[in-house]
């Protein structure tokens, strides 16, 4: 037996507090033009009846792959299966305070979780209910996840302005002014139509045009929109930062 072999033989994990992982999961859409996060009602203690985060303990398994398995407990979809694999899901921050969680000491990795489109919510096993709910009429949650939403919000918000994000929120094909109201939705702000499509056809590999045009359903005349794709960009220079009131999109 080895020094290390030995040393492990030995250890006591008991010897210190326990403290369990979980992760937490602000997963967000686009509804009807407004911006939607998933809400569940919690089903059993503590904070029952409250709405909250969908989120869980971490079971044998990596955090990546608990946040996307809670994320579809509450979709009712699997990975390999439709919209799942579309989601754009990124670590947010950890959450620590001792007191977050009254049962006892609670370490959570919150996610951050975008997608174009994703089916009416289901339950899982530990809620009553589950909800795609507007961010500005979410309300009072529980434990600490009115911060970590907030803190989902305002990372969202600004990578809207550096990043290609924003096409996480569309299809794999869109038009400019379905990209347009990605960004009204997410800062809040109405944007100048044509300020926004210079801006954005100006930044290097944003978007790249497919060659095609939209269809425009009941309407007659007039050009069919371009359809544009995500482009290679990872970075957005110049950025699209948010809009002054004197133009829209500075």
């Amino acid at each position: 037996m080895t020094e290390e072999e030995e040393f492990l033989a030995g250890y006591d994990p008991g010897a210190f507090p326990s403290v369990a992982v979980t992760v937490d999961v602000v997963a967000l859409t686009i509804r009807e033009g407004r911006l939607h996060v998933l809400l569940v009602e919690r089903g059993g203690h503590p904070f029952a009846g409250w709405r909250a985060l969908p989120g869980g303990f971490v079971q044998d398994e990596t955090l990546d792959a608990a946040a996307l398995r809670e994320l579809g407990e509450e979709t009712g979809l699997r990975p390999g299966e439709g919209e799942l694999d579309r989601v754009h899901l990124e670590q947010l921050r950890s959450y620590g305070d001792p007191r977050r969680d009254p049962r006892m000491r609670v370490i959570s990795v919150a996610y951050l979780a975008f997608a174009p489109r994703l089916p009416d919510p289901r339950a899982g096993t530990d809620a009553s209910g589950a909800f795609w709910v507007p961010v500005d009429e979410a309300g009072e949650l529980a434990f600490d996840h009115a911060a970590i939403l907030a803190d989902g919000l305002d990372r969202a918000r600004a990578k809207l302005e550096y990043t290609p994000l924003a096409t996480a929120f569309v299809g794999a094909e869109f038009t400019i002014a379905e990209l347009r109201a990605v960004y009204a939705a997410v800062w809040g702000e109405e944007l100048h139509a044509g300020n926004f499509h210079r801006k954005v056809l100006s930044v290097p590999g944003f978007v790249e045009s497919t060659g095609e045009t939209a269809a425009r359903a009941g309407e007659r005349g007039g050009p069919k929109p371009k359809l544009y794709r995500a482009g290679d960009a990872r970075l957005l220079h110049p950025a699209l930062l948010r809009p002054t009131r004197e133009d829209g999109v500075r």
